[in-house]
């Protein structure tokens, strides 16, 4: 890394640093509004508007407030709508002096919203359309046209508010539409944070350092900057499977619509989250901001959250592939021991004994049988066990490879279905009682001590097929390469998680759950490797179990 781009990147982590300080000075003392305020400075930061939804007496001007303070030089406009409010009061008055000398309708718009920089106007659909058509013009072309003349409007941040949206076929649609970034904002919930802001209260200014304001020149130089940040395509990807699965959704509810104009000022918003987060290109934590650009109603607010959550702890670092992997390593697992077992399993038969009485018995043909001897016993038959266990004998410690019992004890038990045999259990000499039973596909089972069923097959010279068993240890060892740069995959996921923090601007709790999630991938992939490595060791035995 050459000394320029090492500058580049320490100019880059200082503003951050900056900002993230300016965010948590404009943020002290106020109670549960953090978040909001952080996203109504991104807002200001990339140009944007802001709409704050919630009931009375919640403190949503306070925030605009607040805000003012984020620039060095600052002016601020504030005004409560009524269905009686004239654009005289929010434009400013006619200028008597211009009409008369000049016949000219010019408005005054010192001190008013044409030449504020930070603009607060609550219940805001209660203004009439003479405001309102003015108002969308200023907000999308950041002009005002004060009678033949069209001024530039300084407005760096919009925030309105209201308790309720806009009426359907009201007209004020295209309005709503441009204001990007929505918040519900609610009651002070916590307990403690009720208490200070009752016993302590909140400020309406916030003391922030003269060093942390910025300054015009600093702004407009950021604003351009920050357009040429890139968006990668990983990152696409993921933002167009998230417009993807919104839109699956837009029959149940058509306010989940969102316009192609909104999703291009939503990236422009992220571009700035990316900018002021120190980046050069937007990633995944950015787009998880999106959850405060692409509601319009409660009811697609909640399913736009739904998404954005699921997202962010199964997709945004593709968390997701790892957990399919996951599942094809374990499928694979579960369908060489599916198929072991349905080659090898002693399944029995019914058949009908001679005799005065004529009863149905179990039956297994063991001419094929190989035959041992442990210690001084008559030839045993060896059964061999097809699945992991805990011992089938108290006496015997860990996995039972196979026991040996007396066929004709084992001919007995078929009798009665059940019952307990006398063996022994792998090299072990000492004489042990084994529990059989048959499970409902009538195949021979051994209990372990934890009383769980373990199916058994019959040693033989032919019992294991060298084609077959092959084939199983080839699908095994497929899962191991597929399970090892899973963990690869899961390293460099870790990384790219860590690389994008701190995040100035998303809600903390966000990166803890997805940090939570990777933590439990870790762990399932610890209990996978544990499970793969004991089932490859008893597969690759199991040759030596038949001998």
């Amino acid at each position: 890394m050459n000394s320029s781009t090492q500058a580049s990147h320490a100019s880059k982590a200082l503003l951050s640093e900056r900002i993230n300080k300016l965010a948590k000075a404009l943020c002290e003392g106020v109670y549960e509004r953090e978040s909001t305020i952080k996203l109504c400075l991104l807002a200001a930061l990339s140009g944007e508007s802001v709409f704050l939804l919630g009931p009375p007496g919640i403190a949503k001007s306070l925030i605009a407030k607040r805000l003012i303070q984020a620039f060095s030089n600052s002016s601020y406009f504030e005004y409560l709508m009524t269905r009686f409010s004239t654009p005289e009061e929010v434009f400013g008055p006619l200028s008597i002096q211009e009409l008369k000398d000049n016949g000219r309708y010019v408005r005054l718009t010192d001190g008013y919203l044409p030449s504020a920089q930070v603009v607060f106007l609550d219940e805001i659909w209660k203004a009439g359309p003479a405001i309102l058509n003015t108002l969308l013009t200023v907000v999308n072309e950041k002009t005002f046209k004060n009678g033949s003349d069209v001024e530039k409007v300084p407005m760096r941040l919009l925030i309105s508010a209201s308790n309720e949206l806009p009426e359907e076929d009201s007209g004020l649609d295209a309005l709503y539409d441009r204001m990007l970034v929505r918040v519900f904002v609610n009651r002070i919930q916590d307990k403690q944070n009720f208490k200070s802001m009752l016993t302590v209260g909140t400020t309406q200014e916030a003391q922030v350092p003269a060093e942390l304001a910025i300054s015009d020149d600093e702004y407009f130089t950021w604003r351009q900057e920050l357009q040429n940040l890139a968006i990668s395509d990983d990152v696409f990807d993921k933002l167009y499977r998230l417009k993807t699965a919104l839109e699956t959704q837009e029959e149940r509810l058509a306010e989940l619509y969102v316009s192609d104009r909104r999703w291009k000022k939503a990236v422009k918003l992220l571009k700035a989250s990316a900018y002021f987060n120190g980046r050069d290109e937007i990633n995944p934590l950015d787009l998880l901001l999106l959850e405060h650009c692409l509601w319009s109603s409660p009811d697609s607010r909640e399913i736009v959250q739904n998404t954005l959550q699921k997202f962010a702890t199964e997709e945004a670092f593709d968390q997701q592939r790892v957990a399919q992997s996951f599942a094809s390593v374990t499928q694979t697992l579960e369908s060489v021991q599916q198929e072991l077992e349905d080659n090898l399993a002693i399944v029995l038969s019914l058949e009908t004994a001679s005799g005065i009485r004529k009863k149905q018995v179990y039956h297994y043909d063991f001419s094929r049988a190989k035959h041992y001897q442990v210690g001084s016993s008559q030839p045993l038959i060896k059964l061999v066990m097809l699945q992991s266990n805990l011992s089938v004998s108290e006496s015997e410690k860990g996995d039972s490879r196979w026991v040996y019992v007396v066929q004709s004890d084992l001919e007995k038990l078929f009798r009665e279905g059940h019952g307990d045999v006398y063996g022994y259990v792998n090299q072990n000499p000492k004489l042990c009682r084994l529990h059989f039973e048959l499970d409902t596909d009538e195949r021979l089972i051994i209990k372990d001590i934890a009383n769980r069923s373990v199916l058994t097959a019959l040693a033989t010279d032919d019992a294991l097929d060298v084609t077959t068993y092959h084939v199983w240890l080839d699908k095994v060892a497929q899962a191991e390469v597929l399970l090892n740069s899973t963990e690869q995959d899961l390293r460099r996921i870790r990384s790219q998680f860590h690389a994008a923090l701190p995040h100035n601007f998303v809600d903390p709790t966000i990166p803890t759950s997805i940090e939570a999630h990777i933590q439990q991938l870790v762990e399932s992939l610890e209990t996978l490797q544990e499970r793969y490595d004991k089932y490859q060791l008893r597969l690759n035995q199991l040759e030596q179990f038949f001998s």
